[in-house]
């Protein structure tokens, strides 16, 4: 499969036309948001390139972009920590996208955990003790 994205005309057709035209950015990427189609738990932020897009349209399994290896990455082909696609979006100015997916494997983050957000950043009034935060983990 090769796949043509659309240009639009003018920005309005850009935010509210049927035309799929992702913003990338200067490196060829554009960045991904993953949660989870049965909790809606955030699970990832990751990058595409056009054919990690390709890929994930094409197999109905999340591809990406690794930018520290600079090279198309297949979410569990290594791990077994497959995400199969049962959605994927793009927001109203076409600079970002989100896949929700099912997470195959229970495990979404490279260093073990079910969400690569496994941590929270403490807010408010005693969010900042002794000039330091400390993080919660899950």
């Amino acid at each position: 499969m090769t796949l043509t994205f659309a240009e639009p005309a003018d920005r309005k057709e850009l935010e509210t036309g049927n035309g799929f035209a992702p913003k990338f950015d200067e490196r060829g990427l554009i960045p991904v948001f993953t949660s989870c189609a049965t909790t809606g738990r955030a699970l990832m932020q990751a990058w595409m390139n056009a054919e990690a897009i390709e890929k994930t349209i094409e197999t109905g399994e999340a591809h990406y972009f690794s930018r520290s290896r600079q090279e198309l990455w297949h979410k569990g082909a290594t791990s077994g920590e497959f995400q199969l696609v049962k959605e994927f979006r793009v927001d109203c100015d076409q600079d970002s996208l989100w896949l929700v997916v099912e997470q195959k494997g229970g495990k979404c983050c490279h260093v073990g955990h079910p969400s690569c957000f496994f941590r929270e950043i403490p807010v408010g009034e005693d969010a900042i003790q002794d000039g330091t935060i400390t993080l919660t983990i899950d």
